[in-house]
């Protein structure tokens, strides 16, 4: 059944469009293999696909000499249709929303869901656009069948900003449930190109389980089940080894490696969790900003050439900066009842309700710095901007309305 739909993602988009009840006349594009929604202003354009939701390419700045386009685009996209391992595979790129999030290896109560459930895979429907103001909104709409539901995604771009604002909407689905987005950057090949930084945590851990099986042609460097408060010392496998400093990416060149960090409420750090990723040769800043009383935590998948089956064969380089409330990638069995990270007061599951509807509301985009910028040392807030200041004391504000993560409103 899955190479069967393998081979219709393939097919020309009036086929597609068919065997998708109609992409409901949305204009369809082709990007790296997938047929995809688009949404453009003058500032940023994205793609999302059709199957699956994931979100690149993004192209933030595109009117500048320089335009950007942070996102991964998995290396396989162009090659001819092939069995995968797992469903999400088929069109891996940039950003997607996982519900529930990680490996779902196990039935839980009779349910057996695919790698970060059906909604990564199966196509999304075409429910409208809308320009209200300067906001303009991609809305798309799925139903799931394992555990039944329906789940809206609302997509927005401001006039003026190089911002993405990313709204989902649950409703439908009843029980506890791991959630979040699977942001996927693309990474230079040279060493420490990419400088990490974060808002304030409470811990840090590695995955305490296998990530990277031996047997199946993976390879992992940091020790299972560390704990620590610090990403640039974090303990390494091996006897007597330097810890890693994971601030600096990529890497561990021939290793796959997965962390989770514990982010500090709002009301104790005044303001939005926030991931930031520099890529000083580049001359931008990424940022990822969430609301971390419904995103409790970040999984950071570090993939330097690290896996080598199928579809990997050694030549995949990303980095994933994953904010959800899960139990690192395993999935609802273990994100749902008591693990390592519960017992340490960090929820691992969403409580869903069918009578109520739950929105998850998160912020992604793009600001270019001046030389010397490095790395980010923190962020500050004001109405309707941010201010990112370097460990040089340099300084670059942005207008992002971050207010939109408390009010899911882009308008006043």
């Amino acid at each position: 059944m899955h190479l069967i739909k393998t081979c219709l993602m393939n097919l020309s988009l009036i086929a597609v469009a068919g065997a998708a009840s109609a992409a409901d006349d949305a204009t369809l594009r082709t990007f790296h293999g997938q047929p995809s929604f688009v949404l453009a202003t003058k500032q940023v354009e994205l793609a999302v696909t059709q199957f699956g939701g994931h979100m690149a390419p993004v192209t933030f700045f595109r009117s500048d000499a320089q335009p950007v386009k942070p996102y991964h685009i998995s290396p396989w996209q162009e090659e001819p249709p092939s069995k995968m391992p797992a469903p999400v595979l088929v069109m891996l790129r940039g950003d997607f929303f996982c519900l529930p999030f990680g490996g779902n290896s196990e039935a839980v109560r009779g349910e057996k869901h695919p790698p970060h459930g059906e909604i990564v895979a199966e196509p999304w429907h075409f429910v409208g656009t809308r320009k209200k103001g300067d906001v303009t909104t991609l809305m798309l709409d799925i139903e799931t069948k394992v555990r039944q539901g329906h789940v809206r995604k609302e997509l927005s771009l401001v006039e003026g900003q190089n911002v993405v604002y990313s709204r989902h909407t649950i409703e439908g689905f009843t029980g506890r449930v791991p959630l979040g987005h699977h942001a996927t950057l693309a990474m230079p090949a040279k060493d420490g190109g990419v400088r990490i930084a974060t808002s304030a945590i409470r811990f840090g851990m590695t995955c305490p389980g296998q990530f990277s099986d031996p047997k199946q042609g993976e390879y992992q460097a940091l020790l299972p089940g560390a704990k620590w408060t610090d990403l640039t010392q974090v303990p390494c496998a091996w006897k007597g080894a330097p810890d890693a400093d994971l601030t600096r990416l990529p890497g561990r060149y021939g290793f796959a490696d997965l962390i989770q960090i514990a982010n500090e409420p709002w009301e104790k750090t005044g303001g939005p969790a926030w991931t930031t990723a520099t890529f000083a040769e580049g001359g931008y800043v990424w940022f990822a900003l969430k609301d971390p009383a419904v995103l409790r935590s970040t999984v950071f998948w570090m993939e330097n050439h690290g896996r080598h089956g199928h579809p990997w064969n050694g030549r995949n380089n990303c980095l994933g900066i994953e904010d959800v409330t899960a139990h690192f990638a395993d999935g609802l069995a273990a994100s749902a009842g008591e693990n390592v990270l519960t017992k340490d007061g960090v929820a691992t599951g969403a409580e869903l309700s069918a009578d109520k509807p739950t929105s998850v509301n998160y912020i992604q985009g793009v600001v270019k710095i001046p030389d010397g910028f490095e790395n980010v040392r923190t962020l500050t807030f004001a109405p309707g901007q941010v201010t990112f200041i370097s460990t040089t004391g340099k300084r670059v504000t942005a207008a992002v309305r971050h207010e939109f993560l408390k009010s899911g409103m882009l308008q006043p």
